[in-house]
């Protein structure tokens, strides 16, 4: 799956912004790279938003124990790749009919912490078990909401393209030939809001978020790490 959001939707991150200057390597444009992901799974549907944001995504080759979704309610347009082993219980927590699934749940979850504020964004994301990488963006309020399971077990990846685009997929190659060091794997456990305006922790809320070089050797250009935890994020 794969998610490209321009400039005046979300800020790029300065670790990556720094990355990709500190090892300066060739970039694609945004719509180079979604035209790269068309092209290699013909299967794929893309679905542009307004003037700043497409979103595609393709079945081919998905798990199946943690395939991909899509779905659009009220505006809110979601990609989901992974399952919740506790989706019956939240659907009824929720009201959601049984038919309901993953992605639909996460929408009416990003509904609740929109509408009922102050919803604490961690414990939205914290009820939901299993293994899961999923990104929502909300056109009504320009807002764009991604997280990751605890564990990493569904990769995700954030970069930055030629035109200052920022990028989200499950596919690290299908990045850095895009974003060259702009390039750093997604840390498990947290979760990035343009409402709140940064990366954090939803397993450990007080911790910060700090971003280090990563060896030259590596595709990344930076590793995310929550401080007090040894575990960096999940690579490929």
């Amino acid at each position: 799956m794969l998610g490209v959001f321009s400039s005046s939707i979300v800020s790029p991150p300065e670790e990556l912004v720094a990355a990709g200057s500190r090892t300066p390597s060739p970039k694609v444009t945004a719509a180079k790279l979604v035209s790269r992901f068309l092209e290699a799974n013909s299967s794929a549907v893309s679905i542009q938003v307004g003037d700043d944001v497409q979103m595609a995504y393709t079945h081919y080759n998905q798990s199946a124990l943690q395939p991909r979704s899509f779905a659009v309610k009220d505006e809110m347009f979601c990609l989901f790749e992974g399952a919740l082993d506790n989706l019956g219980s939240l659907k009824q927590q929720y009201g959601l009919a049984k038919s309901a699934d993953e992605v639909l749940l996460v929408i009416e979850a990003y509904k609740a912490l929109r509408d009922r504020a102050p919803y604490p964004a961690n414990q939205v994301v914290g009820h939901l078990e299993g293994n899961f990488a999923f990104m929502v963006f909300d056109k009504s309020t320009s807002t764009l909401f991604v997280a990751t399971d605890q564990f990493g077990k569904v990769p995700l990846y954030w970069g930055i393209t030629a035109d200052g685009y920022v990028a989200f997929a499950n596919d690290a190659d299908l990045l850095k030939g895009a974003c060259g060091k702009s390039l750093a794997s997604f840390p498990q456990g947290c979760f990035f809001s343009t409402a709140v305006g940064e990366l954090r922790s939803y397993e450990n809320p007080k911790n910060k978020i700090t971003a280090v070089p990563a060896p030259e050797e590596e595709i990344w250009g930076a590793k995310f790490m929550v401080e007090g935890q040894t575990v960096l994020a999940a690579t490929k």
